[in-house]
């Protein structure tokens, strides 16, 4: 096999590698922690970027442009394309309807807080755990009448966290609710929002 035909085998495989991680890093997060996530892109990142120096070397030599062609469109596509809202908006739409589901099973008293530390903190039945990250955890919050329950889809440390928020009375949150510092609200349907605590 010729060095032309192997870098390009390469660039093919950093390539769909690194589209690959960032597509699933949102369940990879889960797996590995915060903590070792970075070094799984530095790892995919440093193959990639290697590949890509060899692929530069493959140009000059003249032994073929595909390979530099194929990592610069992954490159662009990197950029450009949202992965984290369309994996975060897939996993809303496929698992509302249980997620709603829950909130109502709140709302009557049929899910009550189980973590003596925490009289907000439910840790969800077994056939509901994958509806919230990080455990299978999710944060109530009541204030008179209106009912806020958040679904985690990244759980980080300390205030840093991201999920899915039901408003009862379908206003938004606020920074404060469930310790939170809001650098991200959006409405994604009627009474569900996302947001992003950092």
């Amino acid at each position: 096999m010729s060095m032309g035909k192997i870098i390009l085998i390469l660039s093919v495989v950093s390539s769909v590698m690194v589209v690959a991680l960032a597509f699933f890093q949102w369940h990879l997060v889960h797996i590995l922690t915060p903590f070792l996530m970075p070094f799984l892109w530095l790892m995919a990142g440093g193959f990639f970027l290697v590949t890509m120096i060899f692929s530069i070397i493959a140009v000059i030599k003249r032994q073929g442009w595909k390979p530099v062609l194929i990592q610069s469109l992954t490159i662009v596509f990197i950029i450009f394309f949202p992965f984290t809202k369309v994996v975060l908006n897939m996993d809303f739409e496929k698992k509302r309807a249980e997620r709603e589901t829950v909130v109502k099973q709140v709302q009557e008293g049929a899910i009550t807080s189980n973590a003596s530390y925490n009289d907000s903190l439910i840790h969800l039945p077994k056939r509901y755990e994958k509806l919230s990250s990080g455990g299978g955890d999710i944060l109530v919050e009541k204030k008179k009448q209106k009912w806020m329950v958040l679904f985690f889809t990244f759980r980080g440390i300390l205030d840093s966290f991201s999920g899915f928020v039901y408003s009862s009375s379908g206003e938004k949150p606020r920074t404060g609710d469930f310790g939170g510092d809001f650098i991200e609200i959006e409405q994604l349907y009627e009474h569900w929002y996302f947001v992003s605590s950092g």
